[in-house]
């Protein structure tokens, strides 16, 4: 199996995982969150450099969704541009369809696994845009917080292309710097996930029961008790 995106992607977000005092692993090995060796994490941030790790060790999650988007030719010494990715018979990247329920569902599957994925945010890395059926969804799933955000490296992959979605539930990066500083955030985010469906009186009572404690910190670390309980 090819691993080149994934070796690629350790290289290019390492100084990002270094900054934060962490280390960007490949294919990395977590049974508490359902990531097994068949179906791995293909990049992680973690506070070790091994490949199998703990919950608590993780701070990041990538799914990369990566493949070849524009065409060259080497010709009489020179590189020589093909075409971008609409001259191709099938799309690349994240614009595939398949690519987008693969992510959606491992990421998904990370999810219900259990409390201890409640607090690591998941990423899905590609080189290409999105295709327009895909605006809602990715936004749905990043304010359900299921997946943080489907991002691309490519800044200029066409001509007209989604560069980003209304609630950036997808977002195409120009500069490192700005890349950078949206992992950075993300990372340092005292994220928590929560997922329910409840009656409204009892919603209403977990509300009123949270809103008595007597910081907005206190309050959402009952909110997330009781929901969950």
């Amino acid at each position: 199996m090819d691993n080149t995106s994934e070796k690629w992607s350790k290289d290019f977000f390492q100084p990002i995982a270094e900054s934060l005092g962490l280390f960007a692993v490949n294919s990395v090995v977590c049974p508490e969150l359902g990531l097994t060796t068949q179906s791995d994490a293909d990049l992680a941030f973690c506070t070790t450099n091994k490949t199998h790790q703990k919950p608590k060790n993780i701070k990041l999650l990538f799914e990369i969704k990566m493949s070849i988007v524009n065409n060259y030719k080497f010709e009489n010494n020179k590189v020589k541009f093909i075409g971008d990715y609409k001259t191709h018979k099938g799309n690349p990247s994240i614009l595939r369809s398949d690519s987008m329920l693969k992510a959606i569902g491992k990421s998904i599957n990370i999810r219900v696994s259990g409390k201890e994925s409640t607090k690591i945010p998941i990423l899905i890395l590609g080189n290409s845009p999105i295709t327009k059926n895909y605006k809602k969804k990715v936004d749905f799933l990043k304010q359900a917080g299921i997946i943080q955000g489907f991002i691309s490296t490519y800044p200029n992959p066409t001509n007209d292309y989604v560069k980003e979605t209304d609630s950036k539930g997808f977002q195409t990066f120009d500069y490192y710097d700005k890349l950078s500083n949206f992992i950075i955030d993300l990372v340092k985010s005292d994220l928590n996930f929560f997922s329910s469906m409840l009656p409204k009186k009892k919603l209403g009572q977990i509300i009123t029961i949270s809103a008595k404690e007597k910081d907005d910190i206190s309050k959402a670390e009952r909110f997330l008790t009781l929901i969950n309980e």
